[in-house]
């Protein structure tokens, strides 16, 4: 949750710093960082929350909603940006405001999958891990 937090803060920077190379290269660092952390939790969080005999299954069903994704945010973004349009001369350009929207939508999106991820239940298989473990030292001193 930390690291969608951090993306969403990225693109609330984004709305502000956007006039700017220097502000644009630390809103790129900022959601840069949030990715980073987000996508290094997710196979543990994932592997937490399944049994350990559907991991394999969890990480490739991951993979796939990634994609899946992955595409529908840029066919989304691709839109709003060639419909919020200014004409310069004779080439059309994508308007400012057009970024903004498209910046708002990154955050919103990043601020709903905070609340799913919170929604994920806690890690159980660590604690069926410690129970096994507690059972075969019982053993072993019984031994």
């Amino acid at each position: 949750m930390c690291g969608i937090l951090v993306i969403a803060v990225g693109y609330g920077l984004a709305l502000v710093l956007m006039g700017s190379a220097w502000g644009l290269m630390v809103v790129g660092m900022v959601t840069s960082s949030g990715v980073g952390l987000a996508y290094g939790a997710m196979p543990a969080l994932i592997m937490g929350s399944v049994p350990l005999s559907e991991t394999a299954a969890a990480n490739g069903f991951n993979t796939l909603m990634r994609s899946l994704g992955t595409s529908i945010g840029a066919a989304v973004i691709g839109v709003v940006l060639s419909q919020m349009t200014v004409t310069m001369g004779d080439h059309t350009v994508t308007s400012e405001n057009g970024f903004r929207t498209g910046l708002l939508a990154g955050c919103g999106v990043a601020l709903v999958a905070a609340v799913i991820a919170a929604a994920i239940p806690a890690a159980r298989r660590v604690e069926a891990d410690a129970d096994a473990d507690a059972t075969q030292e019982q053993a072993a001193v019984k031994a």
